[in-house]
Parts: structure tokens; C-alpha cells; sequence
């Protein structure tokens, strides 16, 4: 046989053989489209001359995400505002046929007193803080079918029930503000939700949230407390205290608002969740993070995901896939000066979207 004849059959058996499958791309992405008002969304999405929501389309449609988690993302009870979203995504060459959004806790009225400031009606005393019911909700978007049946939402479990909590408490250790609020009060700011995906090769469970800021309180650290809670919940979630959870083949995506060495709050929560063996933890960078100049931080610039003024640059956008993934790439729309999509990037938002290519 020879050596042309020999390579000639190699060929052709590598084309029949069973060719390796494309990595899913999973990502998440505070947007920061959140209005002041009910409606105002939608009609800034379907004006189509918003220059947020323009960037924002371009960042989505660059990014060639199958699965996106996202935040910062006004609920409206029909979903017009994220179908508008979504119509300008197939323009752009980034269908998302499928797409869940739930009522977050954000803006829905509970009647009490849950900041503590001697107030009713705030944006503060709603289940998370809002100035309307679904200012700043969360969402996903996904190629694939997403299996409404097994959706599992937690945005109703109260604070006092997640084991281990770190309830706010006065000095004389009573309950802070009052027994009445923490009676009602929601463990979380937005939403955590269990999302199963029918994606190639088997379903993928998506969990996803947005944490509260652990900032903006007083000495009782109400608000570092929740957000360290909302983090944690997810351990507690795989340990099995709330339910059956997967084993494998899920992902945590959305924002934690903690980086886990810089900027305020109790950062041993995200730690532990990245520390967590049952997690992967891609370390995802981006050369613009790199390349924005040292802040001193203990943390690596060029993992940083967001750029606040005031506390900087920090990393407090996820995406961790479970432990028998096979990371094949990792990154963070953050373009360096010059490169292509820069400028998108910047106005989109404050956060840059996150995203992990993942095998089986």
C-alpha cells in the first residue's frame, strides 16, 4: 500500500468517525438596562436608537453565547420588553428562541419596614430593593429548549429559613429592623433560579441569580449579611438542604456583586463557593481588564469583570461550571484600546459579559 493511499484511508475514516462536539458556550452579563420606570424599557428596546440598548445587542451578538444568564434586566408580566430584546438579537445574527423570566424580588412591595429607616413604601422596604415591582430583574436566554417543567424558583424562600443564616441583628442582639421584617423578609434580592436546558449532548442545569450589594447599610451590615447569604445559599443548595440537586453537568451564572479580595463585603462567601470542589473556577480575563492600569488590589487586574467609580475595578461577575466539565476557553468581553468591539463594550454597561466554552 502506499504512503498516499495509506494517508487517503486515514482521512476518510476521521470524517466517518464521530466528530468532537462543539463546545457549549455559557455566559452571564449585567446589562445595567434597568429603567426608572415600568415600561420605559421597552420603549427605549423598541425605539431602536438607545445607545445602551444598541451596545448592549452588539456585546450579546459578539459574544456567540448558547446559554446567556442576564441581569440588570426590567420584568414586565407578558415579557414584551425581553421578546423586544430578543427581536433585536436575530436582527444582530443572534437568535435566542428560548427565554424564561420570572418576577424577581426586586421592587415587589412588602408593606413593612425592611430597611430599618422608620419609612413605609421605599424602594429600600420592597423584597429587593426597587422603585417599581421588576426594576433590575434577571433573565435567560438560551438556543436551546429550556424545560419549563423542571424550572425550581427559590425567590420566595425567606431569610430565616436558609440554614446557618446571618440574620442582621440591633446591639442588644434583637432582630433588626424588627421581628415583624424578618418574619417577611425574602433571603433574595432578585432571584435564584434552577434552570434545566435540553442542550446537545444532555441537559445542562443552569443556576442563576443576582445578589444584592453588600454596601449601603448601617452597623448592623444588613446588606453585607443578605448578599454573603445569597452566595452561600448555593452550597447549602448542592449540599441538598433544599431538595434534590444535580451531581453534574450544572453551571452557577450571574453576579455575586463580592470580589474575593477587594472591595467591600464578606468575601470568604464567594471564596468558599469558588473553593468548592464540586466547581470550577476558569478564572476568566480579559485584556482590557489587564491593560486598565494597577489599582493595588489584591486581586488579579485582568480578572476583573466590572468598573465602578469609587471601588474600581473588581471581579463580581460568574460563570462556574461543576467539576466533570472539560473547560475548553474562558473569557471577558473587555476589549483592550484598539481591538474591535471596545467601544460597545464600555457603553453597554458598567459590568462586561463573562462567558466559558464547556465539553463532555
Amino acid at each position: 500500500m502506499s504512503r498516499a493511499t495509506a494517508l487517503f484511508i486515514l482521512l476518510l475514516c476521521g470524517l466517518c468517525a464521530p466528530g468532537h462536539a462543539e463546545p457549549l458556550r455559557i455566559a452571564s452579563f449585567n446589562a445595567e438596562l434597568q429603567r426608572q420606570g415600568p415600561g420605559l424599557l421597552l420603549r427605549d428596546i423598541e425605539r431602536g436608537e438607545d445607545a445602551q440598548v444598541i451596545a448592549v445587542v452588539e456585546v450579546i451578538a459578539r459574544s456567540g453565547a448558547d446559554i446567556l444568564a442576564l441581569q440588570g434586566f426590567d420584568w414586565d408580566h407578558e415579557g414584551r420588553a425581553l421578546t423586544a430584546l430578543a427581536a433585536r438579537l436575530e436582527a444582530a445574527g443572534a437568535p435566542y428562541p428560548h427565554r424564561l423570566a420570572l418576577r424577581p424580588n426586586s421592587g415587589l412591595a412588602s408593606g413593612l419596614d425592611l430597611d430599618g429607616d422608620g419609612t413605609l413604601g421605599g424602594p429600600g422596604d420592597a423584597q429587593g430593593y426597587g422603585a417599581f415591582t421588576g426594576q433590575g430583574g434577571i433573565a435567560v436566554l438560551s438556543r436551546f429548549p429550556i424545560l419549563r417543567d423542571g424550572v425550581r424558583d427559590f425567590s420566595g424562600l425567606l431569610w430565616r429559613d436558609l440554614p446557618g443564616a446571618l440574620l442582621p441583628v440591633h446591639p442588644d442582639g434583637s432582630p433588626f429592623p424588627s421581628p415583624e421584617a424578618l418574619a417577611e423578609q425574602r433571603l433574595f434580592s432578585t432571584g435564584h433560579w434552577v434552570v434545566p436546558i435540553d442542550a446537545p449532548g444532555g441537559v445542562v442545569t443552569l443556576l442563576t441569580f443576582q445578589a444584592g450589594p453588600p454596601v449601603f447599610d448601617g452597623a448592623e451590615d444588613r446588606n453585607g449579611r443578605r448578599n454573603h447569604d445569597e452566595i452561600t445559599f448555593w452550597l447549602r443548595f448542592l449540599d441538598g438542604a433544599f431538595g434534590a440537586a444535580p451531581q453534574a453537568g450544572f453551571v452557577i451564572a450571574g453576579g455575586a456583586n463580592l470580589d474575593p479580595s477587594d472591595g467591600a463585603g464578606r468575601h470568604a462567601a464567594i471564596r468558599a463557593l469558588l473553593d468548592d470542589p464540586r466547581l470550577t473556577d476558569p478564572r476568566p480575563a480579559s485584556e482590557g481588564a489587564a491593560r486598565a492600569g494597577d489599582q493595588t488590589h489584591a486581586g488579579p487586574d485582568r480578572l476583573d469583570t466590572v468598573d465602578w467609580d469609587g471601588p474600581g475595578r473588581l471581579r463580581v461577575d460568574y460563570v462556574l461550571p461543576s467539576s466533570d466539565w472539560t473547560v475548553e476557553g474562558a473569557g471577558v468581553v473587555w476589549p483592550g484600546p484598539g481591538d474591535p468591539g471596545r467601544a460597545a463594550a464600555l457603553r453597554a454597561s458598567r459590568h462586561r459579559l463573562v462567558w466559558v466554552d464547556l465539553g463532555r
